[in-house]
């Protein structure tokens, strides 16, 4: 039987498949950037001109360390340009906003977000497969670079004639696309956009920074006396209350608002017979999806922060906040954070809060519900019985409702207030209630929880309206921002509805001028004020005439 041995026939196999699988690689892996862009896989269909590039510099190059080198840059340029891309997916589908490298430490929280939804062993493992993942599409294009490469030198004058046609091809297309209007060139350069629009992002949050500097140094309340700032409310207790996760969106004619409503509806019968006004409005918040922290800085600082960079640069500052204006005015300031279990600098540092209350120190021996560490019905009742009913000055408090931070599930159920205890009366409801790990296998369940969350936030804080009876108590109600793009859709704003909750007429009388609407639901035709605006329409409300 004539032909070539199978062991030739091997032989003669590998070298090629290898050459085919380099080739491969050098057309796909630098396109991912491009794909993870546009959520398209149309993107790995492309010519990437970094490849190109790597050749052409590895065919001018003799040496074979040097090219070794340049390899290995390049395999490196293309994963970091992988997990810039990647970063940036994530933050445009959770927050609906770039990936700025300034705020990389955010990815922290990132990762316990994805902890609380899927489990921490979960989380863990994909973190790590992801970054395998990066590690090796860097190896694999380095060697398919340095395969390529070897391929081209072994065709001597053909293979570089080969190499320099490609070229010619890809400048042709890419020069013709835009004259003629096409939407898809051949002609890529992903890797490279990925890691330039990286760079031009930093620069930019580096001019705002500059710009948020001089603001700082700007504000028209430094240097005023801190009781003049607040003088109208002489007495009143103050409570910042941000309900996580609640925007617009809860309001809205979604399958999933109807029992907000529904609760809202309640709330504003149980108020009126309670004797307390309401006025409501909507603010437009700096961040979407998370990052809380965020606006609540805005909201106290009267800057718009809206990005990690920008509240680092405000949290080290010495701009007034209302925390800090009540607190040289004589009031007793708190913080209460039950999603905190480590210090927390700036709550001293720039808040100047005189207590920090947080996870460890409210004496709750409940269990946990996912993200949320303590029920917001206990932290509200915790807050009333050991803040402030006891306290002899006025108290001026933010308190954080995190039982509606995703991944909503499971949730605590409302108890008879006077049941809360020492939060063991919880021990059975996390069972109860449904996994996250379950409901986040549909977005319809993802959406139908998330309303039941602000449902529970919300009753939490009427529970409490309800059972405190202090005439002299004012209450601040707010979102933080909107939920995630899979609640509130793409595209979506970022207004949050806020309310003024008090029974004094003189706290409404004061701002009239503001032409908030009755009722704890803003309608269609409310004011809609950024955030920002907040902290100093607040103080010319407020304070003494200047």
């Amino acid at each position: 039987m004539s032909g070539v041995p199978g062991d030739q026939r091997r032989g003669r196999w590998r070298p090629r498949a290898a050459v085919g699988l380099a080739v491969a690689i050098l057309l796909v892996v630098p396109s991912i950037p491009g794909a993870l862009a546009s959520g398209s896989v149309a993107e790995l269909v492309r010519l990437p001109v970094e490849s190109l590039v790597i050749l052409l510099l590895l065919t001018l190059t003799p040496w074979r360390v040097p090219r070794l080198v340049l390899a290995t840059l390049f395999g490196g340029f293309v994963g970091i340009a992988i997990l810039l891309a990647g970063i940036d997916r994530g933050y445009q589908s959770a927050l609906g906003i770039h990936f700025v490298p300034l705020d990389w430490l955010q990815l922290g929280d990132a990762y316990g977000v994805v902890a609380a939804a899927i489990g921490a062993l979960p989380a863990s493992g994909l973190f790590t497969a992801a970054g395998a993942a990066v590690v090796g599409a860097s190896a694999a294009v380095a060697w398919a670079a340095m395969r390529v490469d070897r391929l081209i030198r072994s065709r001597g004058e053909s293979g570089r004639r080969a190499l320099a046609a490609v070229t010619a091809a890809w400048i042709v297309a890419a020069a013709v696309a835009t004259p003629l209007g096409v939407a898809d060139p051949v002609a890529a350069a992903a890797s490279t956009s990925s890691v330039g629009s990286a760079v031009s992002r930093t620069v930019a949050a580096l001019q705002t920074r500059a710009a948020v500097a001089r603001e700082i140094a700007a504000d028209r309340f430094a240097g005023v006396p801190a009781t003049q700032l607040v003088s109208r409310l002489a007495g009143k207790h103050i409570v910042i209350v941000f309900v996580e996760s609640y925007g617009r969106v809860a309001l809205d004619e979604s399958r999933f608002s109807a029992g907000v409503r529904e609760v809202l509806a309640r709330g504003d019968e149980m108020l009126a017979a309670e004797g307390y006004r309401t006025r409501s409005a909507w603010l437009t918040s700096p961040t979407f999806g998370g990052v809380s922290w965020l606006a609540h800085a805005t909201l106290q600082s009267g800057i718009w922060v809206d990005s990690q960079a920008v509240y680092d640069l405000v949290v080290r500052s010495d701009r007034l906040t209302l925390a800090a204006a009540f607190g040289e005015a004589g009031w007793r300031t708190v913080s209460d954070v039950p999603s905190n279990r480590r210090p927390w600098d700036v709550g001293s540092s720039f808040y100047h809060y005189d207590t920090l209350l947080d996870g460890t120190n409210v004496g709750y021996r409940g269990p946990a519900f996912s993200y949320a560490r303590v029920p917001d019905q206990y932290t509200l009742k915790h807050f009333a019985d050991e803040v402030l009913v006891p306290s002899a000055s006025p108290v001026m408090a933010e308190i954080d409702l995190v039982s509606s931070h995703t991944p909503w599930a499971p949730l605590p159920q409302l108890v008879p207030w006077d049941q809360a205890g020492d939060g063991r009366v919880y021990d059975g409801q996390p069972k109860a209630g449904e996994p996250a790990a379950e409901v986040w296998k549909d977005p319809r369940q993802v959406q139908r929880s998330y309303g039941r969350s602000i449902e529970y936030s919300l009753g939490s804080l009427l529970s409490f309206l309800e059972n405190v009876d202090d005439p002299d108590l004012v209450v601040i109600a707010l979102g933080d921002h909107q939920p995630s793009a899979i609640v509130s859709g793409e595209g979506a704003g970022h207004d949050v509805p806020v309310s003024i909750i008090a029974k004094d007429p003189a706290v409404f009388d004061a701002i009239a001028g503001w032409r908030w609407r009755p009722g704890l639901r803003p309608d269609h035709v409310a004011p809609i004020w950024r955030m920002d605006a907040f902290r100093d329409r607040f103080f010319d409300a407020f304070g003494a005439p200047r």
